[in-house]
């Protein structure tokens, strides 16, 4: 890695800077055309129905936002830092010049600072809340106004290993009784089996690739790895993907990336999203975090969901 003296960043020489160096060299010359031909429009975003909604097949998502990175306390540290609010209102507004319809964000105080600005500048971007508190669910929906509250992921998989999974329920009648859609998330693919085999009301899943919660669920099963280690398991977008194929509901699947380690190279990204449209339902999406401190992931994640998620 290079570093730019005039603004103190670091410059990726890799791949997947390449291929976007190829991107702006088609959008520069598309420029220079434009003054004697009309330029070609880029492929619409494909999208698809959640509720009365339209959204984007592609939803950033908030982690590298608030700073999770599943890298360790620096990457966490870093991501922190770069992600002001102004620049993460700057950061949507990217996304939404990219096509990018909607943004899934997880702690309405922390998101409220940018959600607030971007409205004020006019976005017509649409929100869903990851969230967990069933007493605060009113709350959370008058502040931010989103059009979907999500039961969080990791509370989902708790609260249906400790046999309390009707806490989940109550959770998703609350949100409907806010007039705004429910969903459930998930890492465990059993838990995403059991709301749809039981018939609960929900409109839409969040379901992870890869599950981070195994030995939450399995407490006996010894799983040897540093204390900051996750187990992303090869083989668990295959489980998941599964699962998600099956239930009627329009699913976001999440961690397509596994959290960073399919992207050593543009190649393996491009793979990654392949996978991922390739297995779920043409009624899917999926959410990605991104950081675009190196390079311009918004433009290469929104042409690879052009490329490879197209519905019809």
């Amino acid at each position: 890695m290079k570093t730019d003296k005039a603004n103190g960043k670091g410059t990726n020489t890799t791949d997947r800077r390449g291929f976007l160096a190829q991107i702006a060299g088609l959008a520069a010359a598309s420029a220079l055309d434009s003054k004697a031909t009309t330029a070609a429009e880029p492929a619409p975003m494909p999208t698809i129905q959640l509720g009365k909604h339209r959204v984007s097949r592609l939803v950033a998502g908030s982690n590298p936002i608030l700073g999770y990175s599943y890298s360790g306390r620096h990457a966490d540290q870093h991501m922190k830092e770069y992600f002001t609010p102004e620049r993460t209102t700057e950061f949507l507004q990217n996304c939404e010049r990219a096509g990018i319809t909607t943004h899934q964000f997880a702690d309405p105080d922390r998101a409220l600072p940018y959600l607030r600005p971007l409205r004020e500048r006019g976005t017509k971007m649409t929100f869903i809340c990851l969230h967990s508190q069933r007493e605060k669910v009113k709350d959370a929906v008058e502040r931010t106004q989103p059009i979907a509250m999500v039961h969080h992921g990791g509370a989902t998989d708790r609260l249906f290993a400790d046999g309390k999974s009707g806490q989940v329920h109550d959770y998703v009648k609350a949100v409907h009784d806010c007039g705004v859609l429910a969903g459930v998330s998930a890492h465990n693919p059993d838990c995403i089996k059991r709301v749809a085999d039981e018939g609960w009301e929900v409109d839409f899943f969040m379901t992870c690739f890869y599950f981070l919660t195994r030995k939450m669920v399995h407490k006996d099963a010894e799983i040897p790895m540093l204390d900051f280690g996750l187990p992303f398991f090869r083989d668990d977008p295959k489980a998941m993907t599964a699962v998600v194929r099956q239930v009627k509901q329009p699913c976001f699947g999440f961690k397509i990336l596994g959290s960073g380690r399919a992207c050593s190279s543009q190649q393996t990204v491009r793979a990654a999203f392949k996978f991922a449209f390739e297995n779920i339902k043409p009624t899917d999406g999926v959410i990605v975090g991104m950081f675009p401190w190196f390079f311009d992931e918004v433009s290469a994640n929104a042409q690879f969901t052009r490329e490879l998620g197209k519905t019809a």
